[in-house]
């Protein structure tokens, strides 16, 4: 699947937002072209096709020129945010139905210990049957399966009126032979229902967290898997023969035929793909240590990459549901451009409702009268009256005066409820910000800060000043990374295997084990087609001390004194001790890679820092000021200039301050500085 440097070879890569879509398209040497189209949520489809001919329109190109296609699709995410996947009844082992209702001890982070209530499962006991069966947690069986059981589990199931099953019976990670059995028989019982197995989604310990995952996945598949059918019918009618790749949570993309099987694997997909973008960027300027905060319409997503290095995580979530499976380890939080600013309680508040895509900002003029984030950038001049190249013109009047709903009840002018509506939103990004970075021991002024996604750029340098970071990455096109993202990411896939019993690693148990991961990442790979020398498989291993309750990923190595050495130095480096207690291995994983083969980097052309265009008027500290407005696109590479400054281009716009400095590096980034006070 890795793209030749070839002129005639073109990748598309289509990510849909919640308020547009956005595509970038590439040709094997390099030269690359964007588009971005306001997205269509009753068909999310129409604008992906919509964005891919804007994008070939501008190369000269069609549809049947395509080599590869990939997408970032939210459309998992949002079923399980929204209560609205399909209606799912759960197999369990008998004597295990209560397990979801049960959860965990804990409470969310920032939730109220006295007042929250747990969440309503995702599959009420009454849809939950049992099967008699036992597997042991060593793999070995203690009671056989009866079939008998599994038939007339079907005959219930049957009478529910459901449109999906998931299959999770006890310890079926250490043998899934008794999953796979109950699978065959419902899939002969029940064919026209989409069967999920634990197996095949998350074979680890934990049994809520696989139950959990495994209905989760369930009650998406029929819903992804004939969005998934869609996309690729358009495709064909429009004369593209390609496969059609799929971004994951990780951080890699997959074929359509593995996100048919585990759906859920494309939850937070496109904040991943913005992380990929963000890290190809920043290594273009020599910048490896980096804090990105992608900023779209709804939402704010934050995750800090130290070395170059991604960071997974198991412990994410969606919503109010844990989602166990490896993902970008990420916070996000509701805070975007179509944030809506209320009064609550006499006071002004901002997020998490959002405006969304219809009726959106009351300046886009689609009938949205509540004031927005962005609403508040166009009353105090930073965001011009033309976006989108021109095609999309913004409403001023209807943003006044949807801020002044709000300013008038507290007493206030436009401009100083709009700089309250920023400070608010600001405010709440960089509590997030600390999360990722201070509550994990990095100083945020040692790292770069990238904004992306539309109103990234617009918020950059404010949030910059309140950590005290000094240094600022403009991305070449901020307001469509997360489709640069999905150009360069690599084909990922994981491959796990929980030990029988947690303890001290023993290299004759491990290494069987390994073995046989390695050979499913290798049918894996060979299956995508990725080519002997664009593998990379690396073995992991999740480490705990004896009696923790999470585990540590590290590298793997069959040498007990130097994995335990491993496991010690990342326990300090998250936490800063260590305890002198036995250390077990708890799961075994192999990381399965396809490299992407990134067409070569295009360097921007010098040139000087041409004359603004025009000036437009910009309230800062209260006083309006003419302030220049430069199209990007005529910026060369070495050109610099001074805040404040707006810079215009297709997909976002930029604000820069007083006090702040840019200069354009050759690969097209833009690295904004702080000056020395």
């Amino acid at each position: 699947m890795a793209l030749d440097k070839n002129p005639t070879n073109l990748a598309v890569a289509v990510d849909i937002g919640g308020t547009f879509t956005d595509v970038a398209l590439v040709d094997g040497t390099g030269r690359s072209w964007r588009a971005k189209t306001p997205s269509i949520p009753s068909d999310p489809s129409e604008a992906f096709l919509n964005g891919i001919r804007l994008a070939l329109q501008q190369a000269g190109a069609s549809a049947t020129d395509l080599d590869q296609v990939l997408h970032g699709t939210t459309v998992a995410t949002n079923m399980i945010l929204e209560g609205k996947g399909a209606r799912t009844a759960l197999v369990t082992t008998r004597g295990f139905r209560h397990v979801l209702a049960i959860g965990r001890q804990d409470i969310p982070r920032k939730a109220n210990l006295y007042t929250w209530v747990k969440p309503v499962p995702p599959v009420p006991a009454s849809r939950i049957v049992e099967v008699d069966e036992r597997i042991a947690a060593g793999g070995g069986v203690l009671e056989t399966l009866d079939e008998a059981s599994v038939r007339a589990a079907a005959a219930q199931i049957r009478g529910m009126a459901v449109e999906a099953v998931a299959i999770c019976l006890i310890h079926a990670y250490a043998n899934p032979a008794h999953e796979r059995r109950v699978a065959e028989i419902l899939r002969e019982e029940l064919p026209d229902l989409a069967i999920t197995v634990s197996s095949d989604v998350l074979p680890v310990v934990r049994e809520y967290e696989r139950s959990l995952t495994t209905v989760l996945n369930a009650t998406v598949m029929p819903g992804v898997t004939s969005y998934v059918a869609k996309l690729e019918q358009r495709l064909d009618e429009e004369g593209a023969t390609p496969p059609l790749m799929l971004m994951q949570s990780n951080g890699g993309v997959a074929g359509a035929p593995k996100i048919r099987v585990a759906p859920a694997l494309t939850a937070l997909s496109g904040p991943a793909a913005g992380v990929v973008g963000a890290r190809a960027a920043a290594a273009a300027c020599g910048i490896d240590d980096i804090i990105t905060v992608d900023i779209g319409g709804t939402s704010a997503d934050i995750c800090l990459i130290k070395g170059g290095q991604i960071g997974l995580t198991q412990h994410g979530a969606v919503g109010e549901w844990p989602l166990a499976l490896p993902m970008v380890d990420m916070i996000t939080i509701g805070a975007g451009g179509g944030s809506l600013a209320r009064i609550k309680d006499g006071g002004l508040t901002v997020g998490p409702e959002s405006a969304g895509a219809r009726p959106g900002p009351a300046c886009y003029g689609n009938g949205g009268t509540e004031p927005t984030v962005t609403d508040a950038h166009v009353a105090l001049g930073q965001l011009p009256a033309r976006l989108l190249g021109g095609r999309m013109v913004l409403d001023i009047e209807a943003a006044r005066n949807a801020v002044m709903s709000i300013a008038a009840p507290l007493g206030l002018d436009i401009e100083t409820a709009a700089r309250g509506i920023l400070a608010i939103v600001d405010n709440h990004m960089v509590g997030a910000m600390r999360v990722v970075s201070v509550e994990r021991g990095h100083d945020p002024r040692n790292f770069t800060l990238v904004p992306f996604g539309g109103a990234g750029p617009l918020h950059g340098c404010a949030l910059a000043d309140l950590l005290g970071i000094r240094s600022v990455l403009i991305t070449p096109a901020p307001g469509v990374l997360c489709a640069d993202g999905l150009l360069a990411a690599d084909l990922k896939s994981e491959f796990s295997r929980a030990m029988a019993i947690p303890g001290a690693m023993d290299p004759a148990t491990t290494e069987p084990i390994i073995a046989e991961l390695e050979e499913q990442a290798t049918g894996w790979l060979d299956e995508e087609g990725v080519a002997t020398d664009m593998r990379v498989i690396e073995r992991v291993g999740l480490m705990r001390y004896a009696g923790q309750g999470g585990e540590i990923a590290v590298a793997y190595v069959d040498d007990r004194a130097q994995a335990e050495a491993n496991f010690q130095a990342a326990h300090k480096a998250l936490y800063g001790f260590n305890l002198g207690a036995p250390i077990e291995l708890v799961t075994l994983r192999v990381h399965a890679t396809g490299l992407a083969a990134v067409p070569p980097a295009v360097d921007l052309a010098p040139g000087e820092t041409p004359a603004p265009d025009e000036h437009t008027a910009v309230s800062i500290d209260g006083k309006s000021q003419q302030v220049p407005v430069i199209d990007r696109a005529k910026l060369g590479a070495g050109a610099g200039f001074a805040g404040p400054l707006i810079l215009t281009q297709l997909d976002t716009t930029t604000f820069v301050p007083a006090g702040w400095q840019g200069r354009v590096h050759a690969s097209g980034g833009i690295l904004l500085t702080k000056e020395q006070a």
